[in-house]
């Protein structure tokens, strides 16, 4: 099996692309202040999404876990 993307729905952004830059070593070029970024490494695509973007996206509403700023969803080709 082969991970094809990751992606993490976010409460604070500015505060997940400085970390994803800072301390992963991601390069970012979008703003602080975006509402989805999308990074590759190594093959795999990495999204995160603004938690509220993505439900109004989506028209859904989606439970999280309280008090973490990530969640993570994964998906594969079998």
């Amino acid at each position: 099996m082969r991970l094809d993307g990751f992606g993490l729905f976010v409460d604070d952004m500015a505060k997940m692309i400085r970390f994803y830059k800072d301390v992963l070593g991601f390069e970012i070029k979008e703003e602080e202040n975006t509402s989805n970024v999308y990074l590759v490494k190594d093959g795999t695509l990495f999204l995160l999404y603004g938690r509220n973007d993505f439900e109004k996206m989506t028209n859904r509403r989606y439970e999280y876990i309280k008090g973490l700023n990530g969640h993570s969803e994964i998906a594969s080709i079998c």
